[in-house]
């Protein structure tokens, strides 16, 4: 009866502990959510009439995020955008008494690429400065933004496609050519060979030029004219506007439909320079890809040194040594990893592949420089620990009268290993495999030193081969998030936009390990049988 007390008390613990861990992660992600998502909700725009008590009456148009009564005061923060050619973002004002607002229905809110959302009234629209009439406004506001958007993405796939296609290839041909010329080889045939080809080359390259310069003329001839609350009008290009709404006169449908609007944006879209709600697709797609080539890497060194010490090695001063150096790996910094990945991967591996194979490219280097593979490499060096401690320990849960009973069959120890061990462990090898992600992908220090940045102008995947680019530098949620906290010059405007950026990492990460925790499930599901 007393042993049986004691393990109860020891179950209402351990579940005490569990509720507890789980109420805090509840509490994470509710936090997260609440304080990210209310940046996507559209927040009605107010007009305020400010008696300071000295100085003039003051007139402001924005969102009112705070209001406060302090005495006879009042203390109000009003996000007013209009940062370009007005205050900053926002301002803290006082007011003698509560200030006169209300909220104009007619009020429109523009989310722009550069400068942060802007407000005001909307007095008319532009084409190569004459004015366009139409019996809905609004609708031709659509009508033309569309129009613009579709302009500006056809200009970027020919940039970023179709003209980044053809300088691989003439810089293809040059190489061809350069390596005829070093061993001697190359003819007048193939001079005129590489003369048409260049020419040709060149010939659809202005092609494309002449077009890109015509979808960017079209897109800068319409323009908007914004009235602020000052009464000034301000010439603002549809090209800079990302999106338009009227806040005050949007229904509740309409508020969730442009909700669920800024979310996808904010996912898919490439961030933008200077406030507003910047995209994060190229941090979530570096963040996504790193992971998985540091999966790639880390699974395979991982394992074979787990089978290593646990099947092969035997129990002796070497291999103590060995899981005395694993454990202590374990708990080495993150950032000594970064120092180490720069030093040994970038400087001396990648300086010593320029040298032999990018000779021609020198001094600049090709992978001599912080890239995606020196961040996969030492990430699965930062997490290797953990795969070979999951794994090993896998691989002593297997009952040794399954490897026996392989043996006595006629097996070899490499024919047990490979279809009666291996495949047992690969539960253990999965578990290895969600700790290793779940550390790496929130890893920030050690990347900031091999290839992280903080804005990237190409992903390192794109149409042209060999497809992935391994030597490029790319994005990470986590590096943003450090960004947009610690290095933003307007941390009020982009506050927000660090817990939605968290909450999508937090997201990324638990996808990822509920598909490896998936997979674990029914693999061990499958082999449980063979255990029995």
């Amino acid at each position: 009866m007393k042993a049986m007390r004691q393990n109860d008390r020891w179950r209402w613990l351990t579940a005490g502990a569990v509720a507890v861990c789980l109420l805090a992660f509840t509490l994470l992600i509710g936090l997260l959510g609440w304080q990210g998502m209310r940046a996507f909700w559209p927040q009605p725009v107010d007009q305020y009439l400010f008696q300071p008590p000295e100085g003039a009456a003051v007139m402001v148009l924005g969102e009112t995020l705070h209001q406060q009564p302090q005495g006879e005061q009042w203390r109000y923060v009003v996000k007013t955008g209009n940062r370009d050619f007005a205050a900053p973002d926002f301002r803290v004002l006082y007011s003698q008494g509560a200030a006169k607002t209300r909220r104009p229905a007619d009020a429109i809110v523009l989310q722009r690429r550069s400068g942060g959302n802007a407000y005001g009234w909307l007095v008319e629209l532009r084409e190569d400065n004459e004015v366009l009439t139409a019996r809905d406004r609004d609708a031709l506001l659509h009508q033309r933004l569309v129009q613009v958007h579709e302009q500006l993405r056809q200009a970027s796939h020919i940039r970023r496609v179709q003209m980044a296609r053809l300088n691989a290839q003439l810089e293809n041909l040059q190489q061809q050519v350069d390596e005829q010329r070093q061993r001697g080889t190359f003819t007048l045939q193939d001079q005129s060979e590489f003369d048409a080809n260049s020419v040709a080359l060149q010939r659809r390259f202005s092609a494309l030029a002449q077009q890109l310069t015509h979808l960017q003329h079209e897109s800068q001839r319409d323009t908007l004219i914004l009235r602020d609350v000052q009464g000034q009008d301000h010439i603002i290009p549809l090209a800079q506007v990302v999106d338009t709404w009227y806040p005050n006169a949007m229904s509740f449908g309409q508020k969730v439909q442009h909700f669920f609007n800024q979310i996808w944006q904010f996912v898919s879209d490439s961030p933008t320079s200077g406030g507003g709600e910047s995209g994060a697709f190229p941090a979530i797609f570096g963040t996504v890809l790193m992971v998985l080539l540091m999966s790639i890497i880390v699974m395979p060194l991982g394992v074979v040194a787990a089978v290593w010490l646990h099947e092969y090695a035997g129990r002796n001063a070497l291999t103590r040594l060995v899981r005395i150096a694993v454990v202590n790996l374990a708990g080495v910094p993150s950032i000594v990893y970064g120092v180490f990945g720069l030093g040994f991967f970038v400087w001396l591996i990648g300086g010593t592949i320029d040298q032999l194979f990018f000779s021609r490219s020198l001094p600049n280097p090709t992978f001599g420089t912080p890239g995606l593979l020196w961040a996969a490499l030492t990430l699965a060096l930062l997490t290797l620990p953990v795969v070979i401690v999951a794994t090993e320990e896998g691989l002593s849960r297997i009952p040794d009268n399954l490897r026996q009973g392989s043996l006595a069959l006629g097996a070899t120890q490499a024919e047990t290993l490979w279809r009666v061990v291996l495949p047992l462990a690969v539960p253990a090898m999965l578990t290895g495999l969600i700790l290793a992600v779940a550390r790496a992908a929130g890893e920030t220090a050690p990347l900031m030193l091999v290839g992280v940045v903080k804005m990237a102008p190409e992903l390192p995947v794109d149409a042209v081969f060999p497809y992935l680019h391994l030597d490029r530098k790319f994005m990470h949620l986590g590096f943003q998030i450090y960004d947009l906290a610690f290095q933003s010059p307007n941390i009020d405007a982009d506050r927000p936009l660090v817990y939605a950026t968290a909450l999508l990492l937090v997201a990324i990460i638990l996808s990822l390990n509920l598909l490896a925790m998936t997979l674990r499930h029914r693999l061990r599901e499958r082999y449980r049988i063979m255990t029995h």
